[in-house]
């Protein structure tokens, strides 16, 4: 059993039920989530040993949010107990043709505001094989871009693979300010998710132009991934690069696939595709993507396998409310040999 480390905020999710729109709603469903604690539940669900490292209020909120990990048996304590407020996001889940909305209030939260003193890195990853972050924390604030810096900076000391999902997210910084921390992060990862070649993509974040046209048999554009990630590996030595390919015919109608780059071999593999109608959630299927992902790795699985694995369990986060995934290496394999009729189990 390996033992992974994410790093990043936990938020307190507000969501209309019944997907009523913000100004119909009388009550919120109230879940907990962000993204390294999304993935930290699936690996976790899958058999791993998992270390959430994050601050929140010492207050009943901040409470809750941890007593929500530890019910997965995700570990806390790493989780320091400092600031004054846990983040807030407001969802409204879309439906046809109305898109979702996400309204955040995390400003000055408890890990925005947490300092280096608060955490011993050293201690976090000396017995440690993996360390997920996302491009939300550095985001987060100038403070929690040099603490995962100094948390990244420890996981290379004590020979820890590294993977970053690049979650751009447009309303928490600008282009070009992401370009500049994320590139200088880059020097320590060996896994690259969340790869988009479309707006907001690694185009207007890096530079980076597809070298390869699309043609009539690549939907996809496979070729056009495969040219920016042999770019991006070059560039900053990545083992992998991972990309959701996804075709969203509607917010209750999407096709989801991936694919992944494999440096050593210069090879690019296309996963199976999955019809998800109608969504019941999409937030944090990118989560259990890469988590499903990393557990299938580090269990020495085949990375085209793996690959499978991770949109098998994505596929599934698609029908569950919430941002976590509820799901077992069972169900994800049920999937991957094409038992997608939804028939009772019995």
């Amino acid at each position: 059993m390996a033992k992974i480390i994410t790093m990043g905020e936990i938020m307190l999710r507000l969501s209309p039920p019944n997907h009523e729109r913000f100004m119909q709603a009388k009550e919120f469903d109230i879940h907990y989530g962000g993204a390294e604690a999304n993935t930290a539940v699936t690996l976790s669900q899958l058999g791993h040993e998992t270390e959430f490292v994050s601050a929140v209020p010492n207050n009943e909120i901040g409470k809750s949010a941890v007593a929500f990990l530890k019910k997965f048996g995700v570990g806390t304590k790493y989780i320091a107990k400092t600031g004054d407020r846990l983040g807030i996001y407001f969802c409204e889940n879309g439906s046809a043709v109305r898109s979702s909305q996400v309204i955040y209030d995390r400003a000055n939260s408890s890990i925005a505001t947490a300092t280096e003193e608060n955490f011993d890195f050293d201690e976090i990853f000396k017995d440690a094989d993996w360390f997920h972050f996302t491009g939300i924390t550095p985001a987060l604030s100038d403070n929690t871009a040099k603490l995962i810096e100094k948390a990244l900076i420890s996981a290379k000391k004590h020979g820890v693979t590294v993977s970053i999902d690049l979650n751009y997210r447009k309303k928490l910084w600008s282009v070009e300010k992401a370009s500049v921390v994320l590139k200088h992060l880059f020097q320590y990862v060996d896994v690259c998710t969340g790869i988009y070649i479309d707006d907001n993509g690694v185009d207007s974040l890096f530079g980076f132009k597809q070298k390869q046209p699309i043609n009539d048999n690549d939907e996809y554009n496979i070729a056009g991934y495969k040219s920016v990630f042999e770019q991006m590996s070059q560039q900053f030595g990545f083992k992998y690069c991972v990309s959701t390919l996804r075709t969203n015919r509607s917010a209750s109608n999407n096709d989801l696939l991936a694919c992944v780059y494999n440096a050593q071999t210069k090879e690019i593999y296309k996963s199976n595709r999955y019809l998800i109608s109608p969504i019941i959630d999409r937030i944090g299927g990118g989560d259990s993507l890469i988590a499903a992902f990393i557990g299938a790795i580090l269990n020495k699985a085949d990375y085209r396998y793996a690959l499978e694995m991770g949109v098998a369990a994505s596929a599934i986060k698609h029908t569950i409310p919430g941002d976590v995934n509820y799901v077992s290496y069972e169900e994800i394999n049920n999937i991957i040999q094409g038992n997608t009729s939804g028939q009772i189990q019995r």
